[in-house]
This record gives C-alpha cells, sequence and structure tokens, in this order.
C-alpha cells in the first residue's frame, strides 16, 4: 500500500515538473553587430544612381552659402561650402559652379559620414539636394521665385517661341508628330525652346519643347541634362509612344534619356 502511495506521490511531481516546464520562455535576444548583419560599416554612394532624394527633405528652409571647393565627378558635382561659419558640403547634379561665389537653395538630404566610391573619402556632412542657384533679389511672386530657382536666381525670362530652324541631323516636331510612328523606340534629335521645367521629379528633369513649327506642338522631354528656361537647345534621345510612368503622368509620346548636342 505505501509502496502504491509512493508511486502515486511521485507521479504528482512529476507532472507537476513537466507542468511548470511546459510555460512559454522568453529568450532576451541580442542584436546583430554591423558585421553580423552584413551591413557596410560606411554608407556607401553608388555613383551610377540617380541624384534624388529618398526620403523627406530636412528642411523647406532658404540656405545661403559660399562655395569655397568643388569636386566634380562624371556626373555629380560636390561643394564645400560654409553657412553662417559652419563649413559642410552639398551634392548635386553636375554642373557649373562657380568658387568663391553665392550660392541658395532649399530642403536637402542630410548624409553623415557619407562615402563617395569615385572618391574613394568620406564626406562626414553632406547635403543631397536637387537644385542651387546663383543669389539675387528675391523675384515679386511666386511664379517668378519656382521660375528663378530653376533658372538660376535669373528673372523670367521670354518664352514666346518663333519658328526655329532644326540643326544639322535633327527633325522638326511638326515632322516628328506627324508620323510618330515611324519614330517609335528609336533615337532623335530635335532643336527648340524650353518653355517648361520640371526638375528633379522620379529621378530626372522633365523638359517641354517648342521649335514653332506646329501650331501648339509641343514635346516634353526627361533628361539628367540642367537646362534653363528660355534657352534654345539640341536634344538627342529615344521616341516612345504610350508612355505610362504611372501617378497621373502618361504620354502619347515622349523623348526619353536626352542629353545636349
Amino acid at each position: 500500500m505505501n509502496t502504491f502511495k509512493s508511486t502515486i506521490f511521485l507521479g504528482l511531481i512529476c507532472l507537476l515538473v513537466i507542468a511548470c516546464d511546459s510555460k512559454t520562455r522568453v529568450i532576451e535576444g541580442q542584436p546583430l553587430s554591423t558585421a553580423q548583419a552584413g551591413a557596410p560599416s560606411i554608407p556607401a554612394w553608388d555613383d551610377a544612381k540617380p541624384l534624388v532624394p529618398t526620403s523627406t527633405s530636412t528642411s523647406s528652409a532658404l540656405h545661403e552659402v559660399r562655395v569655397k571647393e568643388i569636386l566634380n565627378t562624371e556626373k555629380y558635382s560636390y561643394l564645400q561650402v560654409e553657412e553662417q561659419g559652419k563649413e559642410f558640403w552639398v551634392a548635386i547634379s553636375k554642373r557649373a559652379v562657380k568658387q568663391g561665389e553665392i550660392y541658395q537653395y532649399k530642403g536637402g538630404l542630410l548624409k553623415k559620414n557619407f562615402f563617395s566610391r569615385e572618391f574613394n573619402r568620406v564626406f562626414e556632412t553632406v547635403y543631397l539636394v536637387s537644385n542651387i542657384w546663383e543669389k539675387a533679389e528675391r523675384p515679386s511672386s511666386a511664379l517668378e521665385e519656382a521660375t528663378a530657382r530653376i533658372n538660376g536666381g535669373q528673372s523670367l525670362p521670354n518664352l514666346e517661341v518663333e519658328k526655329i530652324e532644326p540643326s544639322a541631323g535633327a527633325i522638326s516636331l511638326a515632322k516628328l508628330f506627324g508620323n510618330k510612328n515611324a519614330y517609335n523606340g528609336k533615337l532623335v534629335k530635335i532643336r527648340g525652346k524650353c518653355i517648361k521645367i520640371n526638375p528633379m521629379i522620379m529621378g530626372r528633369n522633365w523638359v517641354h519643347i517648342q521649335d514653332g513649327s506646329g501650331q501648339a506642338l509641343e514635346l516634353t522631354v526627361t533628361t539628367a541634362e540642367v537646362l534653363r528656361l528660355g534657352d534654345i537647345v539640341s536634344l538627342e534621345g529615344i521616341i516612345t509612344l504610350d508612355k505610362d510612368f504611372g501617378a497621373g503622368y502618361r504620354y502619347d509620346i515622349i523623348m526619353e534619356k536626352a542629353v545636349l548636342q
């Protein structure tokens, strides 16, 4: 009888131990180190990619800086600037900038310890900025202010378009629009006036070109080139029909990846 009671007692103890052990356990995990996670210890910049801020800009305030040093790559310009005694770097799409001159910009994506592969160096502080312009008198209207930023600080240019003759190897917009299917997917050269510019949308500049060869004929061009309103330019790019970028950006005809000629 005692043996039977002992057996039951031992069985109850085993059940209690199992029940206690069946409770959910929480194991405190250790965060992976940078090396364990496989991430680089220095943030790397791919100089082959478009210079486009990928998150919210740090500020919409107007910055006024003096350019102290200029480092150009194939596609970008790194500018060492000074603002109110503070020095830092600004990265923009490659363009002509004058050392010692005062420029203005708004916003910018802040990067710390920014590594450039092309220069093989780390910039302690750099702002990725879509556009800068030379300091000028404040325009009198919001439209003129926006135009001045696009146009390098200059006032609103003359956007009237008279007939512009095609340059060597170029075709008129009238010829292009008159036989769109023949040019679909082909490399085409055109010449005309920049009458509207939307900079750095989806990693490219959107330029509207007219040449006066047909009533209200206007070609939208996407390009990495930095152009100004009122400029008469020759551009060469791929013609695409029925292009839909999404978000309302759809075009019956568009020139893509255009370069200055």
